[in-house]
């Protein structure tokens, strides 16, 4: 066991974001990576419940929950001890701190009184924790599910885990900054439009009182927003040119579309309120400039909906526009990170024990109303509907024939080290965008993958 646990936190696990989404975030892996920024640690809790629940009696099982989104404790802390107010159920919480999650899966496996859920995030999770994952098939929460898009399945078949919510990323707009600057965003349908109309408004920023861009730091906090979900772009439209998706990491990249990488990366730290050679040691808060109106765009995900909506109502999400042939018709990055596992190795008491309270929080009215103010959106038939207008947004993207992009970026080998690669190569060329420094980047995105994956797999 101890040779398995030391194999999953080598490899990579990719969080949405938020970005890190994923709060935060940023990649995530096993769940790795992160897209999540946010506290760390969280205590034990204990939690509420509805019939969806009865099955599981005081002294029967009991619930052990390693959360994987920071942002998300305070909100679930509280259900954990609303539905043991309620059942008798006792209901442990703990949340691992941002960017730690393998570290703390592993640490917390290998002892007697293990999570009975957890998270299991990408294929690479798959093949480091699967087998200590229960099969979720024809279990009770699994028949909440309204989609099985999001669900994760090991090479023999078995369900090893389940999606809870999903997430979409992209450039956050604000329709009004972009009127009041003499433009409207039927003009930005591809990286032309988009590039014309942030040159414009940065070029008149002194008069306008306002830039086209919110600040890309280059610190922990704000990497991941182009380390993970930026290069995204870049791994999809390779993924789309070989004609299907990546069923797991692949060897290398061709690197085919790191100038279109560029031309947006370029476009978004040169028509900004900082300047990039300030960019490596961050302390600039790319919310507040965007919600204060200081920013027209601002590069994140749809957990950032319910910060920035009260002070931007009308704002939208875009997609990635790089300059790709077509993209007239591409939707914004969506995909998820966040999917539940239920400890195979837990007595069959906590087993149902933790179903039951899954059930619960995906079916409960208060229980997944609350889950759902945080999370976005919850594919189970008895969650409450979300409200946020980027979830939205994106479905109207694809409903409108425009193709999703998914996430490939969950993918990235060895995520921590792949993307302080890339962040030291960023800070470098930020600093003087010659060729070579650009080059830099290069290297660590495409050789750096190489390099990474060959580490990432060893027995």
């Amino acid at each position: 066991m101890k040779k398995k646990l030391l194999s999953a936190l080598l490899c990579a696990t990719m969080t949405m974001s938020l970005l890190a989404g994923c709060g935060q975030a940023a990649a995530t892996g096993g769940a790795a990576g992160s897209t999540d920024t946010g506290s760390a640690a969280a205590d034990s809790s204990e939690a509420d419940s509805t019939d969806t629940a009865a099955s599981a009696k005081a002294g029967e099982g009991s619930v052990y929950w390693l959360n994987f989104k920071p942002e998300l404790d305070e909100t679930i802390q509280a259900l954990g001890k609303k539905y043991t107010e309620t059942t008798g159920v006792p209901v442990k919480i703990v949340t691992a701190a941002s960017g730690t999650y393998n570290q703390t899966l592993q640490s917390e496996m290998d002892k007697s009184e293990a999570p009975t859920l957890f998270v299991i995030g990408n294929a690479a999770g798959v093949k480091d924790w699967g087998e200590y994952a229960m099969d979720l098939t024809g279990t009770k929460i699994a028949d909440e599910l309204t989609s099985d898009a999001y669900n994760l399945y090991d090479s023999d078949g078995k369900l090893v885990s389940i999606g809870y919510c999903y997430e979409c990323y992209g450039i956050i707009a604000n329709p009004d900054l972009i009127e009041k600057a003499g433009h409207s965003m039927d003009e930005i349908k591809n990286f032309d439009g988009l590039k014309t109309v942030a040159e414009d408004i940065h070029k008149n920023a002194g008069s306008l009182g306002f830039d086209a861009f919110s600040s890309s730091d280059m610190d922990d906090s704000s990497s991941w927003r182009f380390t993970g979900h930026l290069a995204n772009l870049e791994y999809f439209y390779e993924e789309k040119a070989a004609g299907s998706k990546w069923e797991s990491c692949p060897e290398s990249l061709t690197g085919e579309y790191l100038d279109n990488y560029k031309m947006l990366y370029d476009l978004i730290i040169n028509n900004s309120l900082t300047d990039p050679k300030d960019l490596a040691n961050g302390g600039h808060d790319a919310e507040a400039e965007f919600k204060e109106g200081k920013a027209a765009f601002f590069v994140n995900g749809s957990w950032e909906y319910a910060a920035v909506s009260g002070d931007v109502p009308n704002a939208t999400m875009i997609p990635y526009y790089c300059g790709v042939a077509g993209e007239e018709k591409a939707g914004l990055n969506c995909g998820t990170e966040n999917c539940w596992a239920v400890n195979a190795n837990a007595s069959e008491a906590d087993q149902q024990a933790t179903i039951d309270f899954m059930v619960w929080l995906v079916s409960d009215p208060d229980a997944s109303k609350a889950m759902v103010e945080q999370l976005g959106i919850m594919p189970y038939k008895n969650a409450v509907e979300s409200s946020n207008g980027f979830l939205k947004d994106a479905a109207k993207y694809e409903a409108d024939g425009c193709y999703v992009m998914d996430w490939a970026t969950n993918y990235q080998p060895n995520v921590d080290d792949y993307r302080a690669a890339l962040v030291s190569a960023l800070n470098q060329y930020n600093a003087d965008q010659s060729d070579a420094n650009w080059g830099l980047v290069k290297n660590a995105f495409v050789d750096g993958w190489a390099t990474q994956y060959a580490l990432a797999d060893v027995d």
